[in-house]
């Protein structure tokens, strides 16, 4: 059956963003819990407990190509769970990859997934991901990591426009908070997006909390580890999803 971004009552008509679905997951209605990890964490995506969705990071593979993302994809796939695919720049937290390689990764992986994660900066990427993406049935995350700190409000919004403008269903900001007033700045940044369709993450040891209170406040995801974490800041699956369930039951 191909990948279905809206829910199963039918497709919504051509640009709406109600509904917004990442295959039988439903946004918007609960925060959402995503499972990270690459390679190494393969078995513990596939039994993640407590998570709605998994994130298969194709860069921390240690050998990565198109067929063993893919195999890894259609593992994860069975397990029940919708798969996010993402490649992530070094440029942005992830580990080198040529262009090339992360292109083919793409290519073969998207009609796998049920959800792609790209970021807004690789344009010509980006540019390839989103058609591709579209005919899939495959839900378009364009996102923007900020390593070294918490760039202003008005740049980060600017972002959420721009990635609407390239074909985004998710727009995800991720910016590392050296203290509490940046973890301040992007909850106003989450409050003020929080009807197009935002996820924001404050990393970092300042920033833990936002894994929690962000989702709160209408960020539409928030991820959490299996293993190894796969940002700064990053909280174990169990830690989060005890917090959530109890604050949403």
């Amino acid at each position: 059956m191909p990948n279905q971004r809206r829910q199963s009552e039918g497709a919504a008509p051509a640009g709406r963003r109600d509904a917004l679905a990442i295959g039988h997951v439903r946004l918007g209605d609960a925060p959402r819990i995503v499972a990270a990890g690459g390679e190494a964490e393969l078995d513990a995506l596939a039994h993640a407990d407590g998570a709605d969705l998994v994130e298969l990071r194709a860069d921390l593979f240690a050998a990565p190509t198109p067929e063993r993302v893919g195999a890894a994809l259609c593992r994860l796939r069975d397990a029940g769970r919708p798969v996010i695919l993402t490649v992530r720049a070094a440029a942005e937290g992830g580990r080198a990859m040529d262009e090339a390689r992360r292109r083919a990764i793409y290519a073969a992986g998207i009609p796998l997934a049920q959800a792609v994660d790209v970021e807004i900066a690789s344009t010509a990427l980006v540019a390839e991901a989103v058609p591709a993406a579209r005919a899939a049935g495959c839900t378009v995350i364009l996102s923007a990591h900020a390593l070294d700190g918490t760039p202003p409000n008005e740049f980060l919004l600017g972002l959420v426009e721009r990635a609407r403008t390239l074909g985004a269903d998710v727009t995800k900001l991720a910016a590392h908070a050296n203290d509490l007033e940046d973890v301040r700045r992007l909850l106003e940044v989450t409050l003020g997006a929080r009807h197009r369709h935002v996820v924001t993450i404050a990393m970092g040891a300042a920033g833990a909390p936002s894994r929690v209170l962000f989702p709160l406040a209408g960020s539409l995801l928030t991820y959490a580890s299996v293993g190894e974490a796969t940002a700064p800041g990053q909280m174990p699956l169990a830690e989060v999803s005890a917090l959530l369930r109890r604050i949403y039951a």
